[in-house]
């Protein structure tokens, strides 16, 4: 049954606020994305060879290395690229599922609780690595696109759609009544990820380290399984919990 919540339960204001992206994949991978708006380019003089060979016609400025640290946090590896420009439009739910209708296999991942950018931005790397569908995460209780998430990203956030819903129950909700089979990540489920059936349609959940999935989220899962690690490690990173588990849907 398609229910798709046509109406959009993003903050599209959001949108429009200026964001800085730094480093070289991030920066050149947002250049190419047609749907970026830029304002203006940084770069140091020995990039400059660079963003002329891409033959994109956008205007920049060199600046020295040390001007870079005026406007970029301390820790920032830039490699003399910094790109102002407006965050990426949000998906919706409803754009998911319309990649999805036309598909008998696809997978996808949703993040309930997770808050740190860099963890983000990794996973999103690995969604394009794995050739997931897209990442869906709570509006609330997600960080919205940041300098430091694409840069964790390397440039893969320009092609991964991210959905922000409102509710995440609601949207679980959605995803298995238009197919899919929506597991919850769990270290003590009895059922490890490599046993399970991956034809079909999959939503993975996965909790932030510590508290995992809220109750009402595990609840509205059709099932749970856990990574197949050896039992004297508790629990992993969720970056790397996640690429695990986007590898083994993937196989």
């Amino acid at each position: 049954m398609k229910n798709f919540h046509k109406q959009r339960e993003t903050n599209t204001p959001a949108a429009k606020e200026q964001l800085i992206i730094y480093g070289r994949h991030a920066v050149i991978s947002a250049l190419k994305n047609p749907k970026r708006k830029i304002q203006k380019l940084l770069i140091t003089a020995e990039n400059r060879a660079e963003i002329d060979k891409l033959g994109l016609k956008i205007p920049y400025t060199v600046a020295d290395k040390k001007d870079f640290a005026k406007f970029l946090p301390e820790d920032a590896v830039h490699q003399g690229f910094a790109l102002y420009c407006h965050r990426l439009e949000s998906y919706d739910i409803a754009d998911l599922m319309a990649m999805a209708e036309n598909k008998t296999q696809c997978h996808l991942l949703i993040l309930d609780q997770v808050t740190d950018p860099q963890n983000i931005g990794a996973i999103i790397r690995s969604c394009a690595a794995f050739e997931t569908l897209g990442l869906v995460v709570q509006d609330k209780n997600s960080p919205l696109e940041s300098g430091a998430m694409d840069k964790a990203a390397a440039g893969t956030i320009e092609f991964v759609p991210v959905a922000r819903v409102t509710n995440l129950s609601r949207a679980i909700e959605t995803l298995k009544d238009n197919g899919f089979w929506v597991m919850g990540m769990d270290g003590y489920a009895d059922t490890t990820i490599d046993k399970i059936n991956k034809s079909g349609k999959i939503a993975i959940v996965m909790g932030s380290e510590g508290k995992g999935m809220r109750r009402l989220v595990q609840e509205n899962c059709d099932s749970s399984v856990k990574l197949p690690i050896s039992s004297n490690v508790e629990s992993l990173n969720v970056s790397t919990a996640a690429a695990i588990a986007l590898y083994e849907l993937s196989k």
